[in-house]
């Protein structure tokens, strides 16, 4: 069984820092591409940034490019969101996501697996 476990979340100021971890178990998703989601009250699920399974190609939503990176560890099947320069506007529950083959794709319905989700707060 795969399951997506995020990890990270909290409080954070505005103008502070967090850093996402998401950790798979069930698959390898070495070669296969990972993403990172975001939903906040009220909204449609949003695509924050995503990975190809090289690590080195990587892609964001508008919003976030200039502050936030995304990384990926293939011996700890693992992915990361490192969130920079936090604006209230991205207090949301970011979602890990998975999925079959390396293609770049930001949308929702791409993606296979999705963890639980976990709640980013920025206080103004």
């Amino acid at each position: 069984q795969v399951q997506l476990v995020e990890s990270g979340g909290g409080l954070v100021q505005a103008g502070g820092s967090l850093r996402l971890s998401c950790a798979a178990s069930g698959h390898t998703f070495s070669r296969d591409a990972m993403a990172w989601f975001r939903q906040a009250p009220g909204k449609e699920r949003e695509f924050v940034a995503g990975v190809r399974w090289g690590g080195g190609n990587s892609y964001f939503g508008d919003s976030v490019q200039t502050r936030f990176s995304i990384s990926r560890d293939n011996v700890k099947n693992s992915v990361y969101l490192q969130m920079n320069s936090l604006k209230p506007e991205d207090t949301a529950v970011y979602y890990c996501a998975a999925k079959y083959g390396n293609s770049r794709s930001s949308d929702v319905e791409e993606y296979e697996y999705w963890g639980q989700g976990t709640q980013v707060t920025v206080s103004s």
